[in-house]
């Protein structure tokens, strides 16, 4: 038979596995991906965002909800393919062998395949009557009513690929609906996930990186001692930097290709830390970070010693504590600003949903250095922001500007904040999170904080 007209062809393969944790047997069948030209519609597989799993392991524990995972077997075979293509069967077909087959299904290896599971799956979450969150569309949500008390709530379900994330009063039965596969929430992306109950008798959920930090110092100390010559490890390091260490004022030699591959291959493993809730290192890993286009041997041996620091200090936790915090609002001044702004009020989404479940509150802490880097005098942005007891999102950045004053930079500082809150705000209400009041904006600089409030 004689190639279909408007086909690509493809050679395809088989991949035998054995899965480690169960020791399973995998056989799968997977294609040249690489032989077929890039599709001209997008291919990009978006996934749910961290920020949206941290606000909803806070909301879970708020609203005395269950937190369950799931896995969608042979994933992407359930989706249709969106590419035309085709192959020629092989020996594995039996009496099939040498015949074309046209591919129905997308297959591992094919360039769409990820995006094809993706909106297939997109399809399935409408089916069941969920509905896509307008500031995350990885999330998914549904009213839900809790039939023991009549609690009123969201039914939040997080799409990273094959793996699903749901938040759910009975959490088995409604993971059921879209997964083959169903247990308690272990592991998040590489960091332990646990419900811990805290001194205050409240229950939280609490993300633990310990494995994935102690995985990462022993490949580094593994890599280091081969192929890094003088190689020194520093046995107790109390800061993730050496005292006194600015990496833009290094001068020492240039790293050689190879390891300035590994420099950068490390920068994204300690951001990922970050992500995960090493908050204590981020200042460190942004200023080693501005320097991957051309590193020097000062900068690498900055970075052994945040691994030294991490080697020592690998075993922390970060909890999303849903308890109320206390605010004293005495402390913040009241002006009236109508005659400069007019009477304006928040804008509120027209689109959000009707809030349902407990209400939150919003804090945001926000500092900044002056002139923090020796060169070219710019100085750093830094935030924390906070639902309930419980840190969401955090920054330590440049700023694009160079100030000439504290003032200057501590406002800047304050501006990048109150961006982010607004869109922090914004995302709440298109998930249905019912929100207290206001947000509650801390600062140190009263120069700022008395002009802008």
């Amino acid at each position: 038979a004689s190639a279909p007209v408007g086909f690509q062809e493809i050679k395809c393969h088989m991949i035998f596995d054995v899965k480690m944790e169960n020791f399973r047997r995998k056989a799968r069948l997977v294609a040249g991906g690489h032989m077929t030209e890039t599709p001209a519609t997008l291919t990009y597989a978006s996934v749910v965002s961290r920020e949206s799993v941290r606000i909803a392991l806070t909301i879970a524990a708020l609203n005395d909800l269950q937190v369950k995972a799931g896995d969608i077997l042979n994933a992407y075979l359930t989706a249709p393919v969106s590419e035309r293509i085709w192959c020629r069967c092989g020996l594995e077909f039996g009496q099939d062998a040498g015949r074309i087959a046209i591919v129905k299904r997308a297959l591992y290896g094919l360039k769409s395949s990820g995006a094809s599971f993706r909106n297939h799956l997109a399809d399935c979450m409408r089916e069941l009557g969920y509905k896509p969150c307008q500031a995350d569309p990885d999330l998914w949500l549904k009213p839900e009513v809790r039939p023991e008390d009549g609690f009123k709530y969201y039914v939040c379900t997080f799409l990273y690929g094959d793996d699903i994330l749901i938040i759910h009063h009975d959490g088995n039965r409604a993971l059921k609906a879209v997964s083959s596969d169903t247990s308690h929430v272990r592991l998040y992306l590489g960091a332990k996930v646990r419900l811990y109950q805290l001194p205050n008798g409240v229950k939280a959920w609490a993300l633990c990186p310990s494995k994935y930090v102690q995985d990462a110092v022993r490949n580094v100390k593994e890599y280091a001692k081969k192929r890094i010559s003088g190689f020194h490890w520093v046995k107790k390091a109390t800061a993730p930097f050496p005292r006194g260490y600015e990496p833009e004022c290094d001068i020492s030699r240039e790293l050689k290709p190879e390891l300035a591959s590994m420099y950068s291959s490390q920068i994204g493993i300690l951001r990922w830390m970050v992500e995960l809730g090493r908050i204590d290192i981020q200042t460190e890993v942004s200023m080693l970070a501005s320097h991957l286009a051309l590193p020097r041997e000062g900068h690498l041996e900055a970075l052994l010693h945040v691994y030294s620091y991490l080697d020592n200090r690998h075993n922390s936790r970060m909890v999303f504590d849903p308890t109320y915090p206390t605010v004293n609002k005495d402390e913040f001044q009241t002006c009236d600003w109508k005659e400069f702004y007019g009477d304006v009020k928040e804008t509120i989404p027209i689109n959000a949903p009707e809030p349902r479940g407990k209400d939150v509150d919003l804090r945001l802490f926000v500092d900044a250095d002056f002139a923090g880097d020796k060169i070219n005098r710019r100085s750093r942005t830094g935030f924390i922001a906070y639902i309930n007891m419980a840190p969401v999102a955090w920054s330590s950045k440049k700023q694009a500007t160079i100030e000439t004053s504290v003032f200057g930079s501590e406002f800047v500082a304050l501006k990048h904040g109150m961006e982010y809150t607004r869109g922090l705000r914004y995302k709440l209400r298109m998930m249905g999170v019912p929100l207290s009041g206001p947000a509650y904006v801390y600062g140190d600089n009263m120069s700022v904080i008395q002009n802008t409030s």
